[in-house]
């Protein structure tokens, strides 16, 4: 999931966590035995809304001799990647299972000495359960050691109000409103008409996260990567996607088209439930974050279309074990479990994380499922179609710190801040001083 601002920016309501919360009930710390077949505790680290209720409550009902506590839930992954990097830097306070997020994933395993090999725990033989490119990620460069199980996918849509389109007297049936904007020129000329329409909405929430989209669609449709090359080489100012993807937003935020909401921000929660943007670029993770923000209120006012360009991936997670655990064995079934087929399934049905694995992704509760507060829409179709063919984007050693300095330039643009091409400027010369440090 990418949850993030994120990447997998992967995140649901933007809820601080603070280090006193996260560190209550640090992994091992707790009242578990030392493998006698007592009781343990499991703690489980996420970011965002992994939808793992449910499937903690089944594990426990077969494992009597287990409870899980999971850690983290809402908070952003700007919050949470800092302190999970610190507690494994230190060898304690992390949870027995992590989630980790894909954009991080290649920082992290530059240190897989901080993490359980999960092919020494049989975890070889799950290969077939996810998608060859999803699995090949969680590997080390020379294979010989798997760091992390994936979770989900990104699959790309576009969530717009049905309520603001009418308003703004525009089409409100998905299959129309897909067919408003093949290319992302065409979402700008609808953009400037539901403008015209004086609706006291913007038409989308914020420039970054349409940015990190188009840039995600761009490079995977191109060379297959966008900040780094895949010899770790930092790209930003030579790949053509990152530039035609500043571009693009920069006619965007010209136009007038957005909320200027910071994304993951208070005010960007708010704006959810106070109907104050049209649309927002939807990975299937982010249908969850929609619903914990927007609230009850809001179902059946949001549906789903197809996103302008040429599908996408943005956002996925793995699940890993950190060596300080106390409960590695038992930890790693855990995390087998979570991200098994029926795993994913589970977590899909409960918050909208897509699938990576195959199996998941044909089951009927997924390709048969349907969302109510998406104005049931056939989420398992809309978001599954593409999945088993998406081209991921190789993200690089310093991915997250590089694509921050990016998405702040970006920022002060649509802040009127900074001109686009001083903020170009600012993007590229801040984000070789990222990669520098």
């Amino acid at each position: 999931m990418r949850v993030t601002s994120r990447g997998r920016r992967f995140t649901a309501v933007a809820v601080a966590v603070t280090t006193a919360t996260l560190l209550a009930a640090c992994g091992g710390d707790d009242e578990s035995s030392s493998g006698d077949g007592g009781p343990i505790t499991l703690t489980v680290d996420v970011f965002g809304q992994f939808g793992y209720d449910e499937l903690y409550r089944q594990y426990e009902a077969s494992h009597p001799n287990v409870k899980i506590v999971e850690r983290g839930t809402g908070s952003n992954l700007d919050e949470y990647s800092p302190k999970l990097t610190q507690w494994l830097a230190a060898g304690k306070g992390a949870g027995d299972v992590v989630a980790i997020e894909e954009g991080l994933l290649v920082e992290y395993k530059a240190n897989p000495g901080h993490f359980v090999n999960l092919l020494d725990h049989g975890a070889a033989e799950l290969k077939g359960n996810f998608m060859e490119w999803k699995w090949n990620q969680g590997l080390t460069a020379d294979g010989k050691q798997l760091v992390g199980l994936g979770t989900d996918v990104g699959g790309m849509a576009m969530c717009y109000r049905k309520d603001l389109f009418e308003k703004a007297g525009l089409p409100t049936e998905r299959d129309a409103v897909s067919k408003l904007w093949p290319t992302w020129q065409d979402y700008i000329k609808v953009g400037e008409q539901f403008k015209a329409k004086n609706t006291g909405a913007a038409f989308l929430d914020a420039a970054t996260n349409t940015f990190n989209t188009i840039v995600l669609q761009y490079a995977g449709a191109a060379s297959g990567y966008h900040y780094y090359d895949t010899n770790n080489n930092l790209v930003v100012d030579s790949n053509p996607a990152v530039r035609q993807a500043w571009d693009t937003t920069m006619d965007i935020i010209d136009s007038g088209l957005s909320g200027k909401y910071g994304a993951w921000s208070d005010e960007w929660v708010a704006a959810f439930k106070q109907a104050k943007f049209a649309t927002i670029a939807c990975p299937a993770w982010m249908t969850g974050v929609i619903e914990g923000n927007a609230g009850a209120g809001a179902s059946g006012k949001w549906d789903i279309a197809s996103v302008p360009g040429s599908g996408g991936n943005w956002g996925g997670s793995f699940l890993a074990v950190p060596k300080q655990g106390k409960h590695q064995a038992e930890a790693v079934e855990l995390a087998k479990f979570l991200t098994s087929p029926q795993g994913q399934i589970g977590a899909f049905k409960a918050k909208g994380p897509l699938p990576s694995s195959p199996q998941a992704l044909d089951d009927p509760a997924v390709t048969g499922a349907t969302s109510a507060y998406f104005s049931n829409a056939p989420t398992g179709q809309i978001f599954g179609a593409g999945a088993k063919s998406l081209k991921p984007v190789y993200m690089g050693p310093k991915n997250q710190a590089v694509r921050t300095e990016v998405e702040n330039a970006v920022r002060t643009v649509e802040l009127g801040k900074r001109s686009p091409t001083d903020g170009w400027n600012d993007a590229v010369t801040n984000a070789k001083k990222a990669a520098d440090k």
